[in-house]
């Protein structure tokens, strides 16, 4: 038997290294969620990442993690070391449903070569204060997380709210409570942290049943209802019906049908639908600069409506955003400039065209396009697909 080489650790206890591995391909006897998960563990902790703790205690706290290279920033907050436990406000972890992301992992890579670490994160995370906060994890979902000195009768409130057989599940049903749940905590002198995404999230899911609640009444056969015949001034195909009903019923929503089946007439027709019954008062239609003036006479011709193109120099467009239209279409180059404009504007709707052009969401465009704040959008594209699924 060979020996291990002088200054080796073989033998001794210490843990072999993991092969790498690949991003293409999944391990065999690994599950698609597992290996993705372990895909963005492996590539964090290979990451030079800057690293701020923004709070007072050691692990548990709220981090900034910015990267030099892209020049992005993004907030992490460490509750644990399981999927789901953690939040960062990066766009993977918003969108790939894994409760994890690169960013998480390098913070939770850091944090484990501290002193202590391992003994922390075996009590867990408890501090004083109780919260409210959304799970990633897969479906997504509302928790509630009791904090040290929480009051017996708020414990006895949040048992009767929340299901704690689920982990202190909050069931969809019960999503309009939370607002009594949250004054009553209030009364007590206790903090409860209800985080932004949890309640946008919550706010969401209410619109889309009270959106489905009112198509139901306003179309009872769904897209074989007659009065949707009546829509627009030219005759909808069924399934373009579909997808109009589809995107309104979504509130934001992607139509990748094939060229030529008529994406532009089903967004317009969503559009009437929300202007109709939603309240919908500003559309704002993004596409390329070549089709800017197609899309203002295809809204002409199917709606009736008056659309405003936006162009010129800056002063031509801040006077064009300043004017009272139902809608404005601009192209893809001036939303880094416009954003201020747009933000003041502020769409109920916003269309996308063409979106393969955002594919990389990490250019100036995508950047842009994200930082538009707007309650419903359709995003079309005749190829949601390319070379690769992000």
């Amino acid at each position: 038997m060979k020996s291990a080489p002088r200054g080796s650790k073989k033998g001794k206890g210490a843990p072999a290294k993991s092969p790498k591995l690949s991003r293409t391909h999944a391990p065999e006897k690994m599950a698609p969620l597992q290996w993705q998960r372990e895909l963005r563990r492996q590539f964090g902790r290979e990451q030079d990442f800057g690293m701020t703790n923004l709070g007072a205690q050691p692990f548990f706290s709220e981090y900034r993690v910015s990267n030099a290279q892209s020049k992005s920033t993004y907030r992490v907050a460490i509750r644990g070391s399981e999927p789901g436990d953690n939040f960062c406000a990066c766009p993977d972890y918003a969108t790939n449903d894994l409760g994890t992301c690169k960013h998480i992992e390098f913070v939770l890579g850091a944090l484990e070569k501290k002193r202590g670490a391992k003994t922390s994160f075996a009590h867990g995370y408890r501090p004083p204060f109780s919260e409210i906060y959304l799970r990633y994890n897969g479906t997504r979902s509302v928790h509630f997380r009791c904090g040290l000195d929480c009051p017996v009768a708020l414990v006895k409130a949040a048992h009767r709210l929340f299901d704690a057989a689920t982990g202190w599940r909050l069931p969809p049903e019960r999503y309009g409570a939370v607002e009594g749940f949250l004054a009553q905590a209030k009364a007590c002198g206790h903090e409860v942290r209800a985080y932004d995404d949890a309640l946008d999230f919550m706010a969401l899911r209410r619109d889309a049943q009270r959106r489905a609640e009112a198509l139901a009444r306003l179309y009872p056969r769904g897209a074989a209802d007659p009065s949707l015949k009546k829509l627009l001034k030219a005759p909808l195909y069924p399934y373009q019906t579909d997808g109009a009903l589809f995107a309104v019923n979504a509130g934001r929503a992607l139509i990748g049908d094939e060229m030529g089946l008529g994406k532009t007439i089903q967004a317009i027709a969503a559009a009437e639908i929300l202007a109709r019954h939603f309240g919908v008062a500003r559309v704002l239609v993004i596409c390329p600069t070549s089709l800017k003036y197609q899309w203002r006479s295809e809204i002409a011709r199917f709606s009736g409506r008056e659309a405003r193109v936006i162009g010129g120099g800056r002063a031509q467009r801040e006077n064009d955003y300043a004017l009272e239209d139902f809608c404005k279409i601009t192209n893809y180059e001036k939303l880094k400039p416009d954003l201020d404009l747009i933000a003041t504007w502020a769409p109920e709707l916003v269309i996308v065209d063409e979106a393969q052009r955002v594919k990389n969401w990490n250019t100036i465009a995508a950047r842009a396009l994200k930082r538009i704040d707007s309650p419903y959008a359709v995003v079309l594209t005749g190829t949601p697909l390319e070379n690769k699924l992000e």
